[in-house]
């Protein structure tokens, strides 16, 4: 069997037509239409290695890789799909003056819809998001937690995954608190789902959800120390012992000189 190069067949494959190729998803095929590019990255730090080790610990090979960490920005309308019908349904159901005090910005990424919500208004536009008719997102499919530490002023991120049964559409809300003042309010209220949800996000990563009726620890016992999923958290372990060896934490597994 012979394949056809471009040298081959005398034609040149444009680099636009490669690039594509090469960022397409598993199935080999290509959205049916771009997405609106963001208005622009957000910046909100420089990580260095691979792994977060120092000096001499980093033996992956990248311990030069240096790299921004980003955020994408805001996206203008408008944003494809269904998108624009649930940004007008919400903008008409908060009223245009509620709409800009709670929704932070409107991202497209990666085909998903992301509402940046302010904390304060969380809960009001949970409500909404579940009971107008035109959104009716009724079904909440659970809550993340994410931690950047550079991201000034908002380090804690809780982001909700929602979905609209009768519609057949989903959307995300991403709220985000200081790390000073990790309070954000609790949607258990208006989505009982979340109680196991926002308890293992407060376990692992510290957000306070206000509101909740049993904010207590998940996995971790109720007198750890700390939030183990926070990029701050130190690398060690508890020393394991398994048939008569003691296995040591992981930063005590290998010595360097």
């Amino acid at each position: 069997m012979t394949f056809d190069s471009p040298e081959n067949t005398g034609t040149t494959t444009p680099q636009s037509e490669i690039d594509a190729a090469a960022t397409a998803g598993p199935e080999g095929t290509l959205p049916p239409q771009a997405e609106p590019e963001p208005a622009g990255e957000e910046v909100i730090g420089v990580r260095r290695g691979m792994f977060g080790i120092s000096g001499t610990g980093d033996t992956s090979g990248y311990g030069r890789l240096v790299r921004p960490v980003t955020l994408p920005g805001s996206t203008p309308a408008p944003y494809g799909g269904y998108f624009d019908e649930v940004v007008d349904a919400l903008r008409t159901a908060l009223a245009p003056a509620s709409f800009e005090d709670a929704i932070e910005k409107v991202v497209v990424f990666r085909g998903e819809l992301t509402l940046h919500v302010r904390r304060e208004h969380l809960p009001r536009v949970a409500q909404v998001l579940r009971d107008d008719a035109a959104l009716r997102f009724e079904l909440c499919l659970g809550v993340n937690g994410v931690h950047y530490p550079h991201d000034t002023g908002r380090e804690l991120h809780a982001v909700y995954h929602l979905m609209s049964v009768t519609h057949s559409r989903r959307l995300r809300v991403e709220a985000s608190a200081p790390d000073a003042d990790p309070h954000i309010p609790s949607l258990y209220s208006v989505y009982p789902t979340t109680d196991w949800h926002e308890r293992e996000t407060y376990d692992f990563f510290g957000i306070v959800f206000d509101g909740h009726p049993s904010l207590t620890r998940i996995a971790m016992p109720d007198d750890w120390r700390g939030h183990p999923q926070r990029k701050d958290y130190p690398l060690g372990g508890i020393p394991v012992e398994y048939k008569g060896a003691r296995i040591p934490p992981p930063d005590e597994r290998r010595a360097y000189s």
